[in-house]
């Protein structure tokens, strides 16, 4: 399969059509090797309007849902990412010039993603989704969903910093960009999406009489 040629009809057919234009951005999108992302398996689906395993039921977020999530973040080189149970995203992050952590907590996942991300120059740590490690992030993403407001993941930015994540509570999610200022975090809504929740932070159901 040539997959230069796959991403870039991803490129053309899912990302530019969709208001992603910061050229930086699409450019690399453009070199980064989503193939690696994701199960070997599932290689030739890795720029398909899809969401390829990786391992375990995780899922890579759809092309046209990772690339307008960056390109809200609008990540400017030498800023400080954590990517949460985002593999591919972290390798973008990192081609756009980022200092990028990737963080998960399955080791299957990160067997498959581990040498992509050793490629992309990414640190990995692997340790709860619920507890970043350090603090003072310029920016913060995730690939999977969640069921609302992400606290931890809030308190880890540095002032003025970015965090973008889809929130589901249902068959639907929207993305939301919640930007932290000195005196409070502001949020505002994206676009409509709906990865898989990642299932660590799942809440857990309440016992009902």
């Amino acid at each position: 399969m040539d997959f230069a040629a796959a991403r870039k009809q991803m490129v053309d057919a899912q990302v530019r059509v969709n208001d992603v234009t910061n050229r930086a951005l699409q450019a690399a999108l453009l070199t980064v090797p989503r193939e690696r992302f994701c199960a070997a398996e599932r290689a030739f689906a890795a720029y398909a309007e899809v969401q390829p395993e990786i391992a375990g039921g995780r899922r890579l977020m759809l092309p046209r849902d990772v690339s307008k999530l960056l390109h809200a973040l609008d990540i400017q080189p030498g800023e400080r990412v954590l990517a949460l149970a985002a593999p591919y995203a972290a390798a973008v992050a990192a081609q756009l010039g980022g200092v990028v952590t990737a963080q998960d907590d399955d080791a299957a996942v990160l067997a498959v993603v581990g040498e992509g991300l050793a490629g992309a120059g990414v640190t990995v740590v692997e340790a709860p989704l619920a507890t970043p490690p350090g603090g003072d992030y310029d920016v913060i993403l995730s690939e999977g969903a969640l069921p609302g407001r992400p606290e931890a993941w809030l308190a880890a930015l540095k002032p003025g910093g970015r965090l973008a994540v889809v929130e589901r509570q249902g068959p639907g999610g929207r993305a939301v960009l919640y930007v932290r200022g000195r005196e409070g975090v502001s949020r505002r809504e994206l676009f409509d999406a709906a990865p898989p929740m990642l299932a660590a932070l799942r809440p857990v159901p309440a016992f009902e009489f």
